[in-house]
């Protein structure tokens, strides 16, 4: 299954609702590794985690990325990278095509451990994104109730990802 891109463009447009904290009263985090062609369906997944306890980091919307990629650019995502929780890649036609996106998701394959990585699979109208990673890496995906589930690869029995212990 993947996430549909409309689902995550509808959930940007609303406010997201704070849950229970998690249980050592701190919020987990997670980087964004996205196409920035696909602000929409970042900002519903960030809304749809923030619904969820999780703290999603998108590089776009941090005031002290340089306006302009370079080395300071790339530092400053290494170290996101290193300091979240979670490394989360949002596989899109647009994120296949990105240059970006490879990098970020070799370099979290080299630094985090492989259960802090996972793939969040999406659809649209012209096919899936994300398959040719379900067998490396854990994926992000729904169930029919809009909770957000974490998936070892190959795995059909998810667990939710508000019960998940950081």
């Amino acid at each position: 299954m993947a996430l549909a891109q409309s689902d995550l463009q509808r959930a940007a447009q609303r406010q997201p609702l704070r849950k229970s904290q998690p249980f050592n009263g701190r919020q987990p985090t997670a980087f964004l590794c996205h196409s920035h062609l696909d602000k929409e369906p970042a900002e519903g997944l960030q809304v749809w985690l923030a619904e969820q306890g999780v703290e999603l980091y998108i590089d776009w919307k941090d005031g002290a990325m340089p306006e302009t990629p370079d080395r300071e650019t790339a530092r400053r995502i290494q170290s996101r990278i290193v300091n979240s929780d979670w490394f989360l890649f949002l596989a899109t036609a647009n994120a296949k095509a990105s240059r970006w996106c490879p990098w970020e998701l070799g370099y979290a394959d080299g630094k985090k451990n492989l259960n802090q990585i996972a793939i969040v699979p999406t659809s649209d109208g012209r096919g899936t994104y994300g398959n040719e990673y379900l067998q490396l890496y854990r994926r992000l995906d729904a169930n029919s109730l809009s909770q957000l589930l974490l998936f070892e690869a190959g795995s059909s029995q998810g667990t939710s990802v508000r019960n998940l212990r950081f």
